[in-house]
């Protein structure tokens, strides 16, 4: 055990851990479906609901981490290694892999469709183009399927051609780049669509408290809606945190580096809104929900803009930057799981991630076109809705559920432990007051299982 941890890969900087960390989180989700639901539920009202439950569920993201630095392994063996003689944490190992899986099944299609979009804008497809047609061209789109497999194929190529160079000089580099780049583009898009003419009024609407709007909705749907976000988009529940704790040196205490990563990942999702919404009022253009806001509304505008070619193609960039850190973060989890427990070296482990990965995203590519009568959850629905819900109700919350009562448990690694390698190194502290403890112990697991309720209830129930 001793001597294959001393050959465990390790990132080469704190700001490399940092920013595949806030990349993995960083993804779709806080591009479109962020701006969206804050503007829907109250604007300013939904923001300080958020931001309160990401608090709440940001122990969850130490313990991954934390769990995953004191084992150096993969959530498939992490268990293992720290579990008292006896007990069967192990047995919850799985959902590392599986939900690794699950979620890049449909996210190299969606990633596919960035990468497409850019394409299209650096062409100038949607210049002149009449407002009905986009959402054409987008139904076309998904209604190809051969522009459906090269965009997925594309996403997974990326993934598996970045981890094949190895942590430092193929994950951590890129990764870094891209985060980089990322945030530039995203200053930049700012910048500009805030200057835009009656971009004031979508900033009202995204940023000022509609106490009516708020009501209207009420606190439990909004309370709901906000807490499932911070769980999806802090990507935390199916190990994928774990892994790159498990790469992390013991120099940083792990209470203020999840601080950094949250902080990151919710001020690339509030400026998201910051580029949406003033574009959308500033050409009189209703902001929807869903691909249609970024697919369809979006190119909308940037064909009346002036140089909508250029930010247009920028905006999909960025985008595009967005998915594919998370596309290449998940990978990464997938390659270590099979080196940890099958024992592959890194080259066999990508291929056979990358041929898998490939096969069980043919559903979600085909699911719009060869495969759209197959409607598993019900009428209108897709293989993408059945892959989202069993990641973003299933896999996430009980995923979340599992590692705090093991690191609070008695049974489990036991709350001295965990706190012991939260705390170990400089940097801010987690809290050893008793309270704190009976929060992660008792009240956030009971919070989850109310979400994994509601979100069953909120799909079937009516």
């Amino acid at each position: 055990m001793a001597e294959t941890q001393t050959k465990r890969e390790m990132l080469a900087s704190r700001l490399g851990f940092l920013l595949i960390s806030a990349g993995c989180a960083v993804g779709l989700g806080n591009v479109w479906r962020f701006p969206f639901i804050t503007g829907e539920y109250g604007g300013a009202c939904f923001l300080l609901v958020f931001v309160v439950c990401q608090l709440m569920v940001m122990p969850v993201m130490i313990a991954e981490f934390a769990i995953g630095r004191a084992s150096r392994r993969n959530l498939g063996l992490a268990l293992r290694v720290l579990e008292p003689k006896g007990t069967w944490w192990h047995r919850f190992g799985w959902i590392s892999i599986v939900g690794s899986y699950m979620l890049l099944m449909f996210y190299t299609t969606v990633c596919g469709w960035m990468l497409i979009y850019c394409v299209y804008m650096l062409q100038g497809t949607f210049h002149a183009m009449p407002p009905a047609e986009v959402g054409k061209f987008f139904g076309g789109m998904l209604g190809s399927p051969s522009l459906q497999l090269a965009g997925m194929t594309t996403s997974v190529g990326a993934g598996a051609l970045v981890c094949a160079f190895g942590l430092q000089k193929g994950v951590e580099r890129v990764v870094k780049v891209m985060m980089a780049g990322l945030f530039l583009i995203l200053i930049a898009l700012v910048i500009h669509s805030v200057s835009l003419p009656g971009a004031t009024e979508g900033l009202k609407f995204y940023l000022m408290p509609d106490v009516e709007r708020f009501q209207k909705v009420g606190f439990l749907p909004i309370a709901s809606a906000a807490l499932n976000q911070a769980f999806f988009t802090l990507s935390i529940g199916i190990g994928s945190m774990c892994i790159f704790g498990s790469y992390l040196n013991k120099n940083r205490s792990l209470t203020g580096e999840v601080c950094l990563i949250t902080g990151m990942d919710f001020l690339v999702a509030l400026l998201a809104g910051c580029i949406i919404f003033p574009a959308c009022f500033a050409f009189g253009v209703t902001p929807n929900a869903g691909p249609g806001l970024v697919f369809v509304t979006l190119p909308n505008v940037f064909s009346s803009m002036d140089g909508g070619r250029f930010w247009g193609a920028l905006f999909f960039v960025f985008l595009s930057f967005a998915a594919l850190t998370t596309v290449i973060a998940v990978f990464e989890n997938m390659v270590a799981y099979l080196m940890d427990i099958l024992h592959m070296h890194r080259g066999p482990a990508v291929l056979v991630n990358a041929v898998l990965l490939w096969l069980l995203s043919l559903p979600c590519a085909l699911g719009f076109n060869l495969l759209s009568g197959i409607e598993p959850l019900g009428k209108g629905s897709s293989f993408l809705d059945l892959e989202d819900f069993i990641v973003s109700n299933n896999l996430l919350p009980l995923g979340s559920l599992m590692m705090v009562l093991f690191c609070t448990m008695h049974a489990g690694w036991g709350w001295d432990k965990f706190a012991s390698e939260a705390d170990m190194g400089s940097g801010l502290r987690l809290s050893r007051h008793p309270a704190l403890r009976f929060y992660l112990r008792w009240i956030l697991p009971a919070v989850i299982l109310i979400l994994f309720v509601t979100g069953y209830i909120d799909k079937f129930g009516g």
